[in-house]
């Protein structure tokens, strides 16, 4: 029997005559129904999340970090469940599926920490003759309901990045979660619920881009948090209102491997920055740009890491490679391939496809107009280029519209140090690939890459507003 999912309002588990099938993209089975929220349900929502915030943000902080580590428990005790319902919906294979759900758990554990952290300071007011024996007192304050939008790459981490620091400042949310992977967002919603949060505190609305477009412009939200393409992103922005916005947006990840680094060492790693879940992350390893005085060497070993790399059935731990999320991803990164070798570049290595599934991909002689380099592809392909100044790499890494994390491969300080004044990024990984990332760690970037940064106390931050208190003792 097939599970059908409600969307929640409050503590409600709501029902509609809309709904929509999950499919699993590697089996074309049928995984669960899903009910959408109708428009009449967003507006309740809405209501209901204004509603929870009398209640949210006079949360203690004790309460609030009691019901984050209470999720971060749940979570634990159901992981091997979700990461295999998680797979099922996206295709993401097991191993990354596992390693989502340690990252939530993370997450959550985190942010209860940090709902304990969040503090202000006092500031003097006595720096001028006439405000003598005057001082300022400075708190932040939860600013109110919070319209998160997520992505189906990372179906429950995502989802945990806009939840875990809302509940740690005090602000319900109400969230929309990707309509090819919303079962983990459903179901994170009944466990914040049994977690112990107000009802109203995490509401979860699949709904239309149409519903979803009409909250961006509701000026009853205090904030939008969204994470997804880059186009999709700025357009919300430029209808969001006067509310504050966030935005995580997409990424052309570049690699500077120069003739410093330690090539035997490094290749696999950068194989997995580049394949590893079928290439469906902003932080992806995109273009790799080498020393040509090791460039030989290190094309032939990466040939031999990718040829190595694991691609196909998702179920298995050993699998790297799963299938795209649908039928419309796997026909543009082919069609851009297509387009690429067309046009003069060459496969070293991949490049097939079977159903939604494509072969880990090795491009060269790619230019720089060309979709597999100027635009992100995020799928499971790379191309390889050479420099002789490794201030031309850099200035490669920069050429581009997205500016989210860059990686450099080298033991030489000097370089090191030259790529993090000149990389036009938001984060500089040292020593291993861009697609690095821990959840407490500032996260976003630049250019079209977005605007603000994740990460629980930085997440925090956009989610409170500070508020100055003057104190006149005469």
């Amino acid at each position: 029997m097939v599970v059908e999912y409600p969307f929640i309002i409050g503590s409600d588990r709501r029902t509609s005559k809309i709904v929509k099938d999950i499919i699993n993209p590697y089996t074309n089975e049928l995984v669960a129904k899903v009910h959408y929220a109708e428009e009449a349900d967003v507006e309740e929502a809405i209501q209901v999340a204004q509603q929870a915030f009398r209640v949210t943000k006079v949360l203690p902080a004790y309460r609030r970090a009691e019901i984050l580590e209470n999720v971060s428990r749940i979570l634990s005790n159901r992981k091997t469940d979700l990461a295999n319902l998680m797979t099922a919906e996206s295709g993401k294979p097991i191993t990354y599926s596992l390693a989502e759900l340690d990252r939530a758990i993370y997450t959550f554990k985190y942010a209860s920490e940090e709902a304990k952290r969040i503090s202000g300071e006092t500031i003097p007011l006595d720096l001028a003759a006439h405000s003598e024996k005057r001082f300022g007192i400075v708190r932040r304050f939860p600013i109110g309901p919070i319209l998160a939008i997520t992505p189906f790459n990372f179906p429950l981490n995502l989802v945990a990045h806009k939840v875990a620091p809302a509940i740690a400042a005090g602000n319900p949310i109400v969230l929309k979660p990707a309509p090819q992977a919303p079962i983990l967002a459903l179901i994170l919603a009944e466990i914040v619920l049994e977690a112990g949060a107000p009802a109203g505190m995490l509401n979860v609305l699949p709904c239309s881009n149409d519903l979803a477009e009409k909250m961006v412009r509701d000026e009853r939200f205090k904030m939008l948090t969204f994470t997804g393409s880059a186009k999709v992103g700025w357009f919300l922005k430029s209808i969001a209102g006067n509310k504050k916005v966030v935005l995580e947006l997409g990424g052309n990840a570049g690699v500077i491997v120069d003739k410093s680094a330690d090539v035997q060492s490094i290749v696999k790693r950068i194989a997995l920055g580049a394949f590893g879940q079928a290439g469906q992350s902003c932080i992806k390893v995109q273009r790799i740009y080498v020393d040509e005085k090791i460039a030989d060497e290190f094309i032939e070993k990466f040939l031999s890491a990718t040829k190595e790399t694991q691609f196909g059935d998702p179920t298995k731990l050993e699998t790297v490679v799963g299938p795209l999320i649908d039928k419309s991803a796997a026909d543009r990164v082919t069609d851009w391939i297509t387009e690429a070798v067309a046009s003069g570049a060459k496969i070293l290595t991949g490049g097939k496809r079977n159903g939604l599934v494509i072969e880990p991909t090795v491009i060269s002689d790619a230019k720089p107009d060309m979709k597999i380099v100027c635009e992100e592809i995020f799928g499971p392909v790379v191309t390889l280029h050479t420099f002789k100044l490794f201030e031309d790499a850099v200035s490669e890494i920069n050429n581009s519209k997205y500016g989210l994390q860059a990686g450099v491969f080298s033991n030489d300080f000097k370089n090191i140090m030259f790529a993090f004044e000149n990389l036009e990024v938001g984060g500089i990984v040292v020593n291993d690939f861009p697609t690095y990332r821990i959840d407490h760690m500032p996260y976003g970037g630049v250019k079209d890459s977005g605007i603000g940064r994740e990460g629980l106390k930085y997440a925090i931050e956009e989610m409170t507003e500070p508020k100055l208190l003057v104190l006149n003792l005469p």
